[in-house]
């Protein structure tokens, strides 16, 4: 036999022991089963979990020391100092985000009014979005010069953009900017409003000063009376005034048309008289009663105050006409009209007018009771004294009857 096939045959031989599970060369397998014993305390050596962690734990105290130690008390110094430093330091970190972007805010409040918001929609979007990307741009580089600026280096920065933002604030007046824009956004309604504004300073303008004068002090003798109906149904007490003017100059009466007593009250909502009587606590309403007679007159505003959400000239227009045919309301839909300059139109002047009529006296109100006399507005001196006193409902966010009536006062079914 060659040497090839003496090797060949060698293999082949190896090749059927292996897979025999004999070794080669011998009959021994070579493959066995393991026997596996439980571990325990005794036959490892070791002390079981438990047992080792508590030692573990044991040790580390041993080392620390007991408790109590000053070396123990030191480390909690340090650990609460490390506490009380990184406190420090996230507070410090939001106060000088605050004044970045506060200091931001007043920019794009500066810049816009700059430009005088004229009205003009791209001159607005223009100049909101440029002033907004510098703001933002110089806001990012000021946080990187203070984080890597020292501690006095940082405080000297704050206190610099502090200033810058108290200058800023001074100078372009927020709050007027804010104003502004308000009228901007609500379009139609600051308009009317700018309008009415206008319309009630005229109004006062052509008083008769002497008699608008014996008006307000007559008034004074039912201010109490009508403060304390107002209060009860969440209605302006110099808005229920300037109605009380109106409707009788303040001469408690019964007049042709079937009104009754201070505020002329004809036809009311069923739902007004009878949340008045659970006001008053009584059963019977005496119209010629000036407090019966005025707490009927705040409900009936502050019910209509509701149906027209919180409009004032709505409010006012309504109680003028009253809820015969449906009221205001009727009319409202009937032309399809959503607010006081869209309603105008279909109305006769004496309602039409009635809301200017009751602001203007609403306003000299007002002004007799800050000045004790009423200034000729024809004067510049005296005519910004008026103006600067406010007209009652317009602007004031207090005047909101029909949403703060439905928490002052019970619901009743109509």
């Amino acid at each position: 036999m060659g040497t090839r096939a003496r090797v060949r045959a060698t293999v082949e031989v190896g090749r059927g022991e292996i897979a025999s599970g004999r070794p080669p060369g011998g009959d021994v397998p070579v493959v066995r089963k393991r026997e596996t014993r439980p571990r325990t305390a005794e036959a490892t050596g070791r002390e079981p979990g438990p047992v080792a962690a508590g030692r573990k734990r044991a040790v580390r105290r041993s080392a620390r020391g007991p408790r109590g130690t000053p070396a123990r008390k030191r480390r909690g110094k340090l650990r609460d100092r490390r506490r009380s430093l990184r406190g420090r330091a996230i507070a410090g970190r939001i106060f000088e985000h605050l004044v970045s972007g506060a200091l931001v805010v007043a920019a794009i409040l500066a810049a816009l009014g700059a430009t005088s918001l004229d009205g003009r929609p791209w001159v607005l979007v223009a100049t909101l979005g440029l002033a907004t990307i510098v703001g933002v741009a110089l806001a990012v580089a000021v946080d990187r010069l203070r984080l890597g600026a020292g501690l006095p280096g940082r405080l000297a920065l704050d206190l610099l953009l502090l200033a810058a933002l108290v200058g800023l604030a001074w100078w372009s007046a927020p709050h007027r900017v804010l104003a502004r824009l308000n009228e901007i956004v609500a379009g139609e309604r600051a308009t009317q409003e700018r309008v009415i504004r206008h319309q009630v300073w005229a109004a006062y303008r052509r008083m008769d000063r002497p008699q608008a004068t014996k008006l307000v002090e007559r008034g004074e003798g039912y201010a109490a009376v009508v403060e304390e109906a107002a209060r009860a149904f969440g209605v302006d007490p110099e808005l229920m005034m300037g109605v009380a003017a109106t409707e009788s100059s303040f001469l408690p009466r019964d007049s042709a048309d079937g009104g009754h007593g201070l505020f002329q009250v004809t036809a009311v909502p069923g739902s007004a008289t009878a949340r008045a009587k659970q006001v008053l606590g009584v059963e019977r309403i005496d119209l010629a009663d000036p407090r019966h007679n005025a707490a009927v007159a705040a409900a009936t505003l502050a019910d209509y105050a509701g149906q027209m959400k919180g409009d004032l000239f709505l409010t006012l227009l309504a109680y003028n006409i009253g809820p015969a045919n449906g009221g205001l309301r009727t009319i409202m839909d009937q032309y399809g009209a959503r607010n006081f300059a869209q309603v105008q139109p279909y109305l006769q002047p004496l309602p039409r007018d009635y809301p200017v009529r009751v602001l203007s006296s609403a306003l000299a109100w007002r002004v007799w009771r800050r000045l004790r006399r009423l200034p000729a507005f024809e004067d510049p001196a005296e005519g910004r004294l008026v103006q600067e006193s406010g007209i009652p409902g317009l602007g004031d966010d207090a005047w909101r009857a029909g949403e703060r009536a439905a928490a002052v006062a019970p619901s009743v079914p109509r």
